[in-house]
């Protein structure tokens, strides 16, 4: 399928409905069907059950459960650094950002106040900051931590769309993580720096593009039902 096709689908279809029935199909204890949705996800997507801490497939009572397992302890090492990144995905853009400009794709650039949801104030510190927009794709780790040790201060809910995350549709969406509904989190680190975070939700919930801007850092994340860790 073409990358236009793709996109045009995105627009035509209820994505709504869609998800409403993804989160029942995720929620549900269906006992043998939940394992057997599982098992096929397991091996479409070539997910390593290996690294986590719970590998069997039929320990998980619904998708969810198994779409936020947690990993074995020692599967991620964490780097001797002032920051890491907060979750297991791949990074798909990173910059400084222009102005109030942060770069989504060849195109496309999108503002830091429409990215957490109109309000210039909450989007001044970040002004002259950094970005990265992390992807996570459906095989990855879900659970979402924290780069550094921060407080978080304030979390707004903002609602939108429900495109995909994924890098076909960043790049023929204009503005696609402005777009789609997302929660805004707002931390304070150690030094009472800005760190921000845009959790950047997806139609079924099955991908992460986490989008951060730096010491000063937003990040754009594809679901909403994540775990946060302060501090740590």
């Amino acid at each position: 399928m073409s990358d236009r096709l793709a996109v045009l689908l995105q627009y035509l279809l209820p994505k709504q409905a869609l998800t409403r029935f993804a989160g029942l199909v995720a929620h549900w204890r269906g006992g043998a069907a939940t394992t057997a949705i599982i098992r096929w996800f397991v091996g479409r997507y070539g997910v390593n059950m290996a690294e986590a801490a719970e590998p069997r497939i039929e320990a998980y009572a619904s998708f969810n459960e198994f779409f936020t397992r947690a990993l074995r302890p020692g599967a991620r090492p964490l780097a001797e650094a002032a920051v890491v990144c907060p979750v297991d995905g791949a990074i798909s853009q990173f910059g400084p950002i222009m102005g109030d400009q942060v770069f989504q794709a060849k195109g496309h650039a999108y503002s830091t106040t429409a990215l957490v949801g109109g309000d210039a104030a909450l989007a001044a510190p970040y002004a002259g900051g950094s970005f990265a927009t992390l992807y996570l794709s459906p095989r990855d780790y879900h659970r979402i931590h924290m780069p550094c040790a921060g407080t978080l201060r304030r979390m707004v809910h903002v609602p939108g769309e429900l495109f995909s995350v994924n890098p076909t549709t960043a790049r023929g969406v204009p503005g696609l993580f402005a777009r789609n509904e997302r929660v805004v989190c707002q931390f304070a680190n150690d030094q009472g720096r800005p760190l921000g975070w845009g959790l950047v939700a997806a139609p079924s919930g099955a991908a992460l593009a986490p989008v951060g801007i730096g010491a000063k850092v937003l990040v754009s994340v594809a679901r909403l039902a994540v775990k946060i860790r302060i501090g740590g």
